[in-house]
């Protein structure tokens, strides 16, 4: 198969058989879009929030990186971080993506090249998908900040519920304590 797109675009069926496509390949309106390679702070948030979001989440959820969300027929985004259901998680069909139903939280680690997608696009597909909360995180001159956003169903969009620098402080979708400062940092 090539990646030409098709008449109409890819559909989410298609990102998942053609072969040869990049790592980290996510389909979007449509169209393949290829990410370029990441700074360290973009890896190190990652795995900062991968490590805390699993160490504090309750029983039932579980944290995961750079895994494809299903959205649907000509969305397959790939979220930076997700938290999903354990079910999801452990089940062994499908491998290669989680559901909308799945995600209580999607992140986006904002990249240069990723900027408009994560504060714009990414959003809008995740809130018209019913995924209920979303964090957008950026580098700002070597802080990291975190927009955290929860869906509304007036505007069936996401609101912005807090912007947080240094420390993330949350109660939903469960009650959580980062300190962003650690960014990078080694563990004790």
């Amino acid at each position: 198969m090539s990646t030409a797109p098709p008449p109409g675009g890819f559909t989410a069926e298609d990102l998942l058989r053609l072969p040869g496509l990049p790592s980290h390949t996510e389909l979007i309106d449509g169209g393949l879009v290829f990410r370029s390679p990441q700074e360290k702070w973009h890896s190190r948030v990652i795995n900062l929030l991968v490590a805390e979001l699993n160490r504090q989440a309750p029983g039932g959820l579980q944290a995961d990186r750079e895994m494809t969300v299903r959205l649907a027929k000509r969305q397959a985004p790939e979220p930076d971080v997700v938290v999903v259901t354990s079910e999801a998680y452990e089940r062994d069909e499908p491998s290669t993506y989680y559901l909308p139903e799945d995600v209580a939280l999607a992140v986006e680690a904002v990249s240069p090249d990723s900027e408009k997608r994560d504060r714009d696009t990414k959003p809008r597909k995740y809130a018209k998908a019913g995924i209920r909360h979303y964090w957008r995180v950026e580098n700002d001159e070597g802080r990291t900040v975190v927009y955290v956003n929860e869906g509304d169903p007036a505007t069936e969009g996401f609101s912005l519920t807090g912007i947080h620098h240094n420390q993330l402080k949350v109660t939903t979708p469960f009650t959580l304590d980062i300190d962003l400062t650690s960014v990078g940092r080694r563990s004790a």
